[in-house]
């Protein structure tokens, strides 16, 4: 559709602050205009109004003001409607106005369609079809699923394993064995109907869409959706707290669910400290790297993770206030509890709204404060849920018998301390309930956002109560600067909370109502919904930017191909985390430490390597910047090259002992001091290790708490900076989860010269290096390595010589030619090597610029080391998709494979 071309406009703003304010300017000059215009037609609005209002919108004339540029698809496990049965083909349907649909009221520039479940099993064909027309009129797309599925994966794996874990309920006790036995249907049923889900929005999808998942219930969508089209613009939003990482890594499933959610491009949380957990846990559990914007993942793809803290249509409350039915009831109100106080508390019958908590604490108060008796009143409106759970029906007995036990101790027969509700009230009773309150109590033990509060303050702005508040739900962070947090398991916190409520200044009263006014006026539903589609917007932009740096994957083919028709082929292979075995667990990081400190060459590439070293025109060189002692343990039996610690020493298998390429008088008076620092900080970091090497030492701390690792190591580097090495002549290079200490200059790439100087010296070439294979998964001060190589690449990007000239009597002569004075070649342009060829010329060449000058003291061939064109030079990053090498490879495993096939088409080819 045309209108969905978002991201084709050339001129995009580089900065992403810079797009999201000039996006956030756009929607206040279009609110602006809309809001002037409104005020000019606005009535005032009852309960029927309202739902009309949302009736209109789903239908789509809401949206009819501003033509919209682009199509979301909200995705959540209801649809904003219900469905009844009327007849075989005929259906009813009763608007339900939640937030979500709330806040989607004003989010103009997208013209909205709901994909989710009707709430209603229909197992034939005539009644799904007659369904679909139905909503279809409200904008709505059903997701039909059967009475099983529903009882697994809604009733089972969503309210009774992630709801309970994400509010720190832990997960099902009471019978460990039967919940361990249904846990894989139910995960099962759960991934089931998560696909379910995918497989309507893939149907309905059209390109440019953006899709956006909501809540617990739909934690693998992402993952599906982008399996089916890593194109689709996918966020994710959480309504619910997410815990902290140790008790997100109790779920059986955690890496799954944590893998499935990261497929998304933007992950959205009410709060900052839930964000802050979705990173933690994916950092300790999955061992990815948590970064200020997000998580990256091994290959280098990032999903951003943000707080967008949710609101409500405070208008809608506002206005309601002034209707007349509204007003009735507040006189009323008024009218019944003349004389005293009113306290209200509005929750779900829930284990996490704390209200046993809050009439204990309002108990303990009536006993401390005896004049308070008959001037204080609790209106305690509990909204019954799940009531064929066992725990829910002990929780509604628990709470009438503390109720009844205060009214008994503190009432008389007028009057009573407690009226506690077991029913929810209509839209302009609970606004009129709101208005005449003077202390609204919220004490949830754990709670998302919890939009109760917001809804009191919306209603008080005549009044000015005062707003008690739990410090655990969302919701403080928001309204916190004018509420009375509170500990709600503290009683007596509570109690002194309500006294200081109850007995506040008007002064005070007021200011700290404006604060919290202000910010629910300001901060609404449909600003929330507006800043998330806006930022996962911005989030594909970054993305395609990050895109353009990511290197393609190796060209298997083209690579064994070109190493058939080549002569002389240089294979330099890095180590560790490409040739060793792969001991990490999937979702685990470090799962194994003593086997992994003990790196090991796969046993499946010992074939392939000795077909390769057996090949006269290969040579073979394992460059790693592990000790000589290591790759002697695991090369010894092969016939090639070895250069441990970043090619600073050098040994061939078959004719010698190590050599050093060292520079002379290199300076390791540092060496005692720094390892002195590693040995401390290893002591203080559990799981840490110490590698020594001759010229570097290595504090290792990927096995180790990551957080608690990365504060060592900030420390260890601030000590290091100020300290043992402010005046020496060493580097400081940091991994991922890793601190080295080297000599300055020593890198695998600086290295290289010297490496095929000793090549060349040991083993005269018949003809140029003309093919160069370089793989590894090296740190990034090493990827020099790779661009060393390079033919195109521009000298001034390069921090170290490109090729070195060799004499030219390290190559053979021809059998007419004499003795002569040594001559050197050099590298010509894009890599093509040049050569003497003619005998009795009186010219030389000059390599530089192809021009011929000078003369040629005597008959004399020789070729420079390299002569390597483009297509023949292959560097491979395993691991990591942002890299100086050329290409990538995904793991160890991918790089088995390669050797494997390269080795089957050298020894065909040697065969023949």
């Amino acid at each position: 559709m045309p209108g969905n071309k978002y991201n084709e406009n050339s001129n995009i703003l580089t900065s992403r602050v810079s797009r999201l304010l000039q996006d956030r300017q756009r929607r206040a000059s279009r609110a602006s205009s809309n809001n002037n215009e409104a005020e000019n037609n606005r009535s005032l609005e009852g309960e029927e109004d309202d739902f009309s209002r949302v009736d209109s919108y789903l239908e789509g004339a809401a949206a009819a003001e501003v033509l919209p540029t682009q199509r979301l698809l909200v995705v959540a496990n209801r649809l904003p409607v219900s469905a009844v049965r009327k007849g075989e083909d005929s259906w009813s349907l009763e608007i339900s106005a939640g937030g979500l649909v709330s806040a989607l009221l004003g989010v103009k520039e997208f013209e909205a369609r709901w994909i989710g479940w009707a709430g209603v099993n229909v197992p034939d064909e005539v009644g799904q079809k007659a369904l679909k027309k139905a909503l279809a009129e409200k904008r709505c797309i059903p997701v039909f699923l059967d009475e099983e599925i529903v009882h697994q994966y809604y009733n089972g794996y969503c309210n009774n394993i992630l709801w309970p874990l994400f509010h720190y309920l832990g997960l099902p006790q009471e019978d460990r064995l039967a919940t361990t036995r249904s846990f894989q249907s139910q995960f099962s049923a759960y991934k089931k109907a998560n696909q379910m889900f995918a497989d309507v929005v893939n149907m309905h999808y059209e390109e440019g869409d953006v899709v956006w998942c909501h809540d617990y219930h739909l934690m693998f969508l992402p993952e599906c959706l982008k399996k089916h089209n890593s194109k689709m613009k996918v966020g994710w939003f959480l309504h619910t707290p997410f815990p902290s990482s140790e008790i997100h890594r109790t779920l059986p499933s955690r890496s799954e669910l944590l893998r499935a959610v990261l497929a998304a491009d933007l992950v959205g949380f009410h709060t900052y400290d839930y964000a802050r957990h979705f990173v933690s846990a994916c950092t300790r559990i999955l061992g990815l790297e948590g970064t200020p914007e997000g998580v990256e993942d091994e290959q280098g793809r990032l999903t951003r993770v943000a707080a967008f803290p949710i609101g409500i249509d405070s208008d809608r409350f506002i206005r309601a206030i002034e209707v007349p039915l509204v007003q009735e009831h507040i006189k009323e109100l008024t009218d019944r509890f003349a004389g005293r106080k009113v306290m209200l508390g509005v929750d779900r019958l829930d284990m996490i709204k704390g209200i046993p908590q809050k009439i204990l604490a309002f108990e303990k108060f009536l006993e401390e404060n005896p004049s308070w008796h008959h001037k204080v009143v609790l209106l305690q409106i509990a909204v019954p849920t799940r009531t064929d759970v066992p725990e829910y029906q002990k929780l509604t007995s628990q709470v009438h018998e503390i109720v009844g036990r205060i009214n008994g101790r503190f009432g008389t027969l007028t009057r009573v301390p407690i009226h506690h509700l077991d029913r929810s009230l209509d839209f302009q009773a609970l606004c009129a309930l709101y208005a005449v309150t003077d202390v609204a109590l919220v004490t949830s033990l754990r709670d998302g956002m919890n939009l109760v509060s917001y809804e009191y303050v919306a209603c008080q702005d005549a009044k000015k109560g005062v707003l008690i508040l739990s410090e655990f739900a969302g919701a403080a962070q928001s309204l916190g600067a004018g509420a009375l947090l509170v500990n709600p398991w503290n009683i007596t916190e509570v109690a002194a909370a309500i006294g200081k409520a109850l007995n506040m200044s008007d002064e005070e009263r007021e200011k700290r109502h404006k604060l919290n006014f202000d910010h629910v006026t300001e901060h609404t539903a449909q600003q929330w919904a507006e800043t998330f589609v806006s930022e996962l917007n911005d989030t594909v932009v970054e993305a395609q930017l990050r895109i353009s740096q990511i290197r393609p994957v190796l060209p298997v083919e083209s690579a064994v191909n070109n190493l058939l028709k080549c002569s002389n082929r240089l294979l330099i292979l890095g180590f560790n985390a490409a040739l060793t075995e792969a001991v990490d667990i999937p979702g685990r990081r470090g799962t194994d430490q003593v086997k992994e400190m003990n790196s090991k060459l796969r046993p499946e590439l010992k074939g392939p390597l000795t077909v390769l070293c057996n090949d006269p025109k290969s040579t073979i060189v394992i460059l790693s910047g592990s000790t000589r002692n290591v790759l002697d343990d695991n090369f010894k039996e092969f016939d090639l090259w070895l250069a441990a610690e970043h090619g600073m020493f050098l040994r061939h298998t078959r004719r010698g002992n190590w050599m050093t390429t060292m520079p002379e008088h290199l300076n390791l008076d540092w060496f005692a001091s720094v390892h002195h620092v590693f040995e401390y900080f290893k002591d203080r970091t559990p799981r840490s290790i110490n590698e020594r090497r001759d010229i570097s030492l290595v504090w290792n701390y990927k096995y180790a708490d990551f957080e608690f690792g990365r504060l060592q190591a900030r420390d260890m580097l601030q000590h290091l900076w100020t300290g043992p090495i402010s005046n020496a002549s060493v580097e400081v290079v940091q991994g991922s989860r890793s601190v080295e200490v080297r000599p300055v200059g020593v890198t695998k790439g600086s290295a290289i010269d010297r490496i095929l100087g000793e090549i060349v010296h040991s083993k005269p070439l018949r003809s140029p290096i003309d093919y160069v294979l370089c793989i590894g998964h090296f740190l990034e001060k090493d990827e020099d390595v790779y661009t060393f190589f390079e033919p195109e690449l521009p000298s001034d990007n390069v921090s170290h010589s490109k090729t070195k000239a060799f004499d030219a009597s390290k190559f053979p002569e021809r059998p007419s030619s004499k003795p002569s004075p040594r001559t050197s070649g050099s590298k010509a342009p894009h890599g093509k090597a040049t050569q003497r060829s003619t005998p009795n010329s009186e010219k030389t060449t000059n390599h530089s610029n192809g021009k011929h000058s000078g003369k040629q003291p005597s008959e004399k061939t020789s070729w420079n080391v390299l002569d390597l064109e483009k297509e023949n030079y292959f560097s491979c990053a395993v691991g990591r998709t942002r890299t100086s090498a050329r290409y990538t490879i995904g793991s160890s495993d991918d790089v088995v494979s390669f050797l494997s096939r390269l080795a089957d088409a050298s020894q065909s080819v040697t065969s023949n």
